[in-house]
């Protein structure tokens, strides 16, 4: 287990995320979380007024149980509702493959947790900040220890309401515990001006820097409003506007951009550059895994101890990768089609690591193929490989893997992508090939781009975050889901020699020699369906998911019900 090293001033709240007992969010919101012991760092809340440090840091690390839930069940939205990936989880009538086929409803398991979860962090916050804001400093309070607090409070709220305003568009502002939580869904402005508002507050009080990157910081604020500008700066679909394309499988148009927003993408995106205190490492798989937790390129991350300790584990390493090396069980997650390594160009030193398409199996020194006719691809960022980098994995996946919120790449593209919409496309050519000239190396001269395409931008995400949670937001940010998700009529796994399990061995079920193959067509077939689906069910209504029951199956009384749910 990682060391715990406790500061009672300043004290990281990776440390702090032990066994929190779940409080679900009745009506609305749920304004506390409570530990298991009497331990003060495991966030439990604070009864009455604020008297001590070690008070205030708990409360303030109340809010951060509820993220660690979401760590993997992001990919199951984000990633799933997309054309290039798939869920596999359990049987098809379950939550993953109904996400992936677009056949999404109020219930789904994922959209319940995700609105829920973040209201909880949400319902913390408030408690926090109502409790912090009356505090009393004295020779065990101080005052920088509560402006500490309430600073991680309001950063935390602010990436709460940034993942609830993208996924389900217009939600309830709730912003303090004395007053009855609102169910009136806020303009998709007046959330993103307090997501402003909260995040500007706590950049004024929160450390330049931590290397314990689990902590939010100056640089964590900046990056997060880079982000907000460059989203809120491309004027987001409003509840009309989505209702007016529900139904159809036409992108909406843009309404063009919001200039000033994304020049502020653009000022804060390059605060961050300039800091000095990140840096875009030269070997890109150095970013991932558990030796290179807390890099210099990780600017804000959600720190793990695993299963059964901080509620969850982040299972960001098991869903991809959940049978290693029996490649004939359904992965819970992967890639949609044997086609998708194909987006990367051979000298792009991200195709091998984001793709993996072989691997050794140290405990049989045996090397296993993804591939037909056994299976396909595996996402490979969050494998655990050998500490030397090598392609020897091991087969036990651990839960206790940092997940990397937002590292410095992001604000090298969330700048390029607000100066190419500023019309100075020559500007963000520079930060786009800057992420170029690391993922080529010794071949950049042969592919540093010469301009800037449209295009070329949206590539360079794609291939920069592949599986890392950004491909639906950035999809629906850039107005072309639909028509994104209807490619998977090119893929390999669309075509009719794959419908169904007959139609599979009968093209492929005879070798060369005219022997049998043994063909895993079952899941080849799945594959098919869930193309087909994707391709037939994705609608305008899919710009945003549907608001959601509470956990319990409540009503949680907040209408109107997103269009065409």
């Amino acid at each position: 287990m990682k060391s715990m090293i406790i500061n009672l001033k300043l004290k990281s709240m990776k440390h702090l995320f032990f066994r929190i007992f779940i409080i679900l969010l009745i009506p609305l919101l749920s304004l506390s979380s409570c530990s298991d012991d009497d331990d003060l760092t495991a966030g439990k809340v604070v009864d009455g007024e604020v008297l001590t440090n070690a008070e205030a840091i708990s409360l303030a690390n109340a809010v951060y149980p509820p993220l660690q839930t979401l760590s993997s069940s992001f990919s199951f939205l984000i990633e799933s509702a997309t054309e290039s990936t798939i869920s596999f989880e359990g049987e098809e009538s379950k939550e993953g493959p109904l996400v992936s086929r677009f056949e999404i409803y109020p219930d789904n398991w994922y959209a319940v947790k995700i609105f829920n979860r973040l209201y909880e962090s949400i319902g913390a916050a408030n408690s926090a900040i109502d409790k912090l804001s009356t505090a009393t400093p004295s020779n065990q309070l101080s005052q920088e220890t509560i402006k500490l607090a309430i600073a991680r409070v309001k950063f935390v709220r602010a990436l709460s309401y940034h993942y609830l305003v993208q996924l389900f568009g217009e939600v309830p502002l709730v912003l303090t515990t004395t007053t009855p939580p609102s169910k009136v869904r806020a303009s998709i402005d007046d959330v993103y001006a307090q997501i402003v508002k909260d995040l500007t507050e706590a950049e004024a009080d929160l450390p330049a820097f931590d290397n314990d990157k689990s902590n939010p910081t100056k640089g964590a604020a900046n990056a997060i409003l880079a982000r907000v500008y460059l989203v809120w700066g491309e004027k987001p679909l409003s509840f009309n506007e989505v209702a007016a394309i529900q139904g159809g499988q036409i992108d909406p148009s843009s309404n063009g951009v919001d200039v000033d927003k994304l020049q502020k993408a653009v000022e804060y995106a390059s605060k961050v550059i300039n800091s000095g205190s990140y840096t875009l490492l030269s070997d890109y798989e150095k970013i991932f895994g558990r030796n290179n937790e807390n890099s210099a390129e990780a600017i804000f991350t959600i720190f793990h101890l695993g299963d059964d300790v901080d509620r969850q584990g982040n299972h960001q390493t098991h869903c991809p990768f959940t049978f290693p090396f029996e490649l004939r069980k359904d992965n819970h997650i992967g890639p949609a089609d044997v086609t998708l390594p194909n987006r990367f160009d051979d000298h792009d030193s991200r195709k091998h690591y984001s793709y993996a398409t072989k691997l050794t199996n140290p405990a049989d020194n045996k090397e296993y193929t993804y591939a037909f006719p056994d299976t396909t691809p595996r996402y490979g960022k969050f494998i655990h490989r050998a500490a030397d980098g090598s392609d020897l994995t091991q087969a036990a996946q651990p839960n206790d893997l940092d997940r990397i919120e937002i590292r410095l790449a992001e604000l090298y593209l969330i700048r390029a992508e607000a100066l190419f919409f500023l019309n100075k496309a020559g500007e963000a050519l520079t930060d786009v090939n800057t992420i170029r000239a690391r993922a080529f190396k010794g071949y950049y001269d042969h592919n540093k781009l010469s301009a800037l395409t449209k295009e070329d931008l949206f590539k360079e995400w794609e291939l920069e975050f592949t599986f890392e949670q950004k491909r639906w937001s950035n999809l629906v940010r850039w107005r072309n889901l639909i028509s994104t998700v209807k490619t998977v009529d090119q893929f390999t796994y669309y075509k009719d020699d794959y419908k169904d399990e007959a139609s599979i061995i009968a093209k492929f079920g005879k070798d060369a020699d005219g022997k049998d193959v043994d063909i895993n067509a079952a899941f080849f077939a799945k594959i098919y369906k869930h193309l087909h689906a994707k391709y037939t069910n994705v609608r305008g209504k899919h710009y945003r998911f549907p608001i959601p029951p509470g956990e319990s199956g409540q009503d949680l009384g907040i209408t109107p019900q997103n269009p065409g749910y």
